[in-house]
């Protein structure tokens, strides 16, 4: 299948906003460019992981922006429309936040092209006490002792370089237990379904609204020697659809969603129907303003909140089900 590859030009302050905005009309999986002076930080804090990284390249006209990445046919075009609108709204607002000029810059990507433009950026890097995150194509830094997660993205979205996986991951390697069972929502590329079957949870299910995830999942499983007697992937919406939700079963030891607020919101008072007494609720994507917002729904809902971390203005949120 062929992709469009899709651009919203805007300002650094601008790159939370626009996603909370397409998250509004649906577009729920995006991508994070930001401007220069970020870029090179992360190579700066990453550089003990890799041998060689042209920075020039990595660094040439890194203007921030928000990408996504929409398929080539009427479903794709539909998402386009109401892209295209929402960006135009925007544009009549002249207070408040600079968003920048919101130019909207669109091109046909192939699936080939995808994973070859992954390659040149994405590198070793380890992620909480215990986990190496690694694409398939590099080989691990010798002598970390730590698990390696082998994870390409695919299609998908989800591989560990931004914060908000980062911190998911990290409280899957504090949680995860052996004999545990987890469920992933929102599973993308599967990275914290794998991730927590590495970290030595029995059974795992990564749940996801875009059919792409599935076998991107599942082959990142794969990858990491996972059976499929251990690990579900399955397509569906778990806000509209009860019965999926009824199908995925329950009493499981940990959820994890790393989405972004409107959506853990709604979701939050189904967790229950999921989730075991005392089971680990943990929560990512949500922006740091909109933070409370997913604290009290979890509390409305019988969760009792026992951690927080914010890492660039987003969070992190962890609860145990209290019934």
């Amino acid at each position: 299948m062929d992709w469009k590859k899709v651009s919203i030009m805007t300002t650094e302050e601008g790159l939370e906003f626009l996603c909370y905005k397409l998250d509004e009309i649906g577009i729920t999986q995006f991508e994070m460019v930001e401007d220069a002076a970020s870029t090179q930080k992360i190579l700066d804090e990453t550089a003990q992981y890799w041998d060689y990284v042209d920075a020039e390249s990595v660094l040439a006209a890194r203007q921030p922006c928000v990408r996504v990445y929409l398929s080539d046919n009427d479903v794709g075009a539909e998402q386009m429309k109401k892209l295209t609108a929402m960006v135009d709204e925007l544009k009549s607002i002249k207070d408040g936040l600079d968003l920048g000029s919101l130019e909207i810059v669109s091109e046909n990507v192939r699936d080939e092209d995808w994973a070859n433009n992954w390659k040149q950026f994405y590198k070793p890097m380890a992620v909480g006490k215990r986990l190496m995150v690694t694409p398939s194509w590099e080989n691990p830094p010798e002598g970390t002792g730590r698990i390696t997660l082998k994870m390409d993205p695919g299609m998908v979205f989800g591989t560990g370089a931004h914060e908000t996986t980062q911190l998911c991951l990290a409280q899957l390697d504090e949680y995860v237990k052996p004999g545990m069972k987890v469920i992933d929502l929102g599973c993308g590329s599967g990275i914290l379904s794998v991730a927590a079957l590495l970290l030595g949870a029995d059974s795992a299910v990564g749940v996801d609204i875009d059919p792409n995830a599935v076998p991107t999942a599942y082959q990142n499983a794969e990858e990491n020697g996972i059976d499929r007697s251990r690990y579900t992937v399955l397509a569906g919406n778990v806000l509209d659809d009860h019965g999926f939700v009824d199908s995925l079963g329950k009493d499981y030891d940990i959820v994890v969603a790393n989405i972004v607020a409107g959506v853990i919101v709604p979701m939050t008072p189904i967790v229950p129907r999921l989730i075991k007494k005392d089971g680990m609720y943990i929560t990512s994507g949500i922006i740091a303003e909109r933070a409370q917002e997913v604290m009290d729904a979890m509390e409305q809902n019988g969760f009792e909140v026992v951690y927080t971390e914010n890492r660039k203005d987003w969070m992190v949120i962890v609860s145990k089900y209290r019934g």
